[in-house]
């Protein structure tokens, strides 16, 4: 897909933001992944994110990113496949390419690893990876790898294939200088854990879209969330919040790493085999298996 068709597809649909499943060996399976996207297929969707934050990028090797782009080409053609691509800037420069060589159509930049970074080592980063492939980048603000308005007109002045930025810190401040600094240049995706919480908040920042991970096991719910909040439709968004988000952020909230842990339980809950999660994540207990259920119970 040509990265300014990539740009408008993504500007306000819902990204799906599948999990990696392992088998018992702890290697990517790519058949229950292939059964799973296909299962997904069934709800609209602008595009796949996968090996990203909640398909465990941090815990993959390059040749599994690969194999998963791979994998959700194979399984739909037709449907855009961004792919998470991390670490320092030399690997994520090769893991671009290496991603795009498996007919990947864009990447999702994530932080690199561990080192905290002055703010011009964090934009030569980005700069490199733009430079380093023709696929289209989306720049992940999150954690150690914040980016100014000002840092992103530069890059995007650089690099044509700058499409967009996507947002995890929670700096409203920030997002809205990007967003109203950058105006159609780029596409603005929420990108907070469970980022429904936080939508109508970044909604008012400038944000129209987001990826949403609960997408994995109630894609009906996600949907109808996603439908309501660019119709403006605050009441039924609230129903849901109150329905079923929070009380789903209840269940994420017990221990750490459980944003992800907890979206493949429900993967698994409605008859996937997604495997565990790989450590350092931990895997929820028999007692929170069955808060989800009762959770999502009724649930499309």
């Amino acid at each position: 897909m040509e990265n300014d068709d990539l740009k408008e597809r993504i500007r306000t649909g819902l990204l799906s933001f599948p999990v990696t499943p392992f088998d018992g060996n702890d290697d990517f399976a790519p058949g229950p992944f292939r059964a799973h996207l296909e299962w997904l297929s069934g709800h609209p969707c602008a595009g796949l994110i996968v090996a990203g934050g909640t398909g465990e990028l941090f815990s993959l090797t390059p040749a599994e990113v690969v194999e998963i782009v791979r994998t959700a080409k194979a399984a739909d053609p037709q449907q855009p496949v961004i792919a998470g691509c991390g670490y320092g800037t030399k690997m994520a420069c090769e893991m671009a390419q290496a991603i795009e060589e498996a007919g990947g159509d864009g990447i999702l930049l994530l932080p690199h690893y561990l080192i905290g970074a002055p703010a011009d080592g964090i934009e030569a980063r980005i700069d490199a990876v733009c430079k380093s492939t023709r696929m289209g980048v989306i720049v992940y603000n999150r954690g150690q790898a914040r980016v100014t308005a000002e840092a992103l007109e530069r890059l995007a002045d650089a690099n044509p294939n700058l499409i967009g930025f996507k947002d995890g810190t929670g700096d409203i401040d920030t997002v809205r200088r990007v967003t109203l600094a950058m105006g159609d240049r780029l596409s603005y995706i929420g990108g907070m854990p469970t980022h429904e919480l936080f939508a109508q908040a970044y909604r008012g920042a400038g944000m129209p879209t987001y990826s949403s991970a609960v997408f994995n096991f109630v894609p009906g719910t996600a949907t109808e969330f996603h439908q309501a909040f660019t119709k403006g439709d605050d009441a039924t968004c609230e129903r849901l919040l109150k329905e079923f988000y929070y009380p789903f952020a209840k269940i994420r909230d017990r221990k750490t790493g459980y944003a992800v842990s907890a979206i493949k339980a429900g993967v698994r809950l409605r008859g996937f085999e997604a495997g565990p999660v790989r450590s350092p994540l931990t895997d929820l207990t028999g007692e929170e298996m069955e808060m989800m259920q009762d959770l999502i119970r009724g649930r499309t």
